[in-house]
């Protein structure tokens, strides 16, 4: 599964706004392998941390480095085609930049994407990229 970038945020922090089930699933990715982080997410958490919207406890480069080597979790390249399908989303959806591209993420590996965002789980609703409730 592909993860949206506060639901890595939850998962490392152990924050309870993520569910059980949601939890229960990042373990079972991460275990196989098959946790995926978008390449922009680095850059988001940077910018959060940066605006003072995101606390980490310390810089932000070794927390990003030390959560992107932890077993089991994989850095998904932004790869060209990712880039264009950013564009050409289907149906109504903002246009938050890393949103897209973390849609296009998953929509390129063919797999679900963990989220909580309202607008993301709306465009889902839709049929556009399947999803997993963080918050179940």
């Amino acid at each position: 599964m592909v993860v949206d970038t506060h639901v890595l945020i939850w998962a490392v922090q152990g924050d309870g706004r993520l569910g059980q089930t949601a939890r229960r699933l990042i373990d079972e990715a991460a275990t196989a392998g098959e946790l995926q982080v978008p390449a922009i997410t680095p850059w988001e958490i940077a910018v959060l941390a940066q605006r003072g919207r995101l606390a980490l406890g310390r810089d932000v480069g070794a927390w990003l480095e030390d959560v992107l080597s932890l077993p089991g979790i994989r850095l998904s390249p932004l790869a060209p085609a990712i880039c264009v399908e950013s564009v050409r989303l289907p149906g109504d959806l903002h246009g938050d930049p890393a949103d897209r591209l973390i849609i296009a993420t998953a929509r390129h590996a063919g797999l679900p994407l963990m989220t909580a965002d309202r607008a993301i789980l709306a465009y889902a609703a839709a049929g556009h990229v399947r999803i997993i409730d963080a918050s179940r």
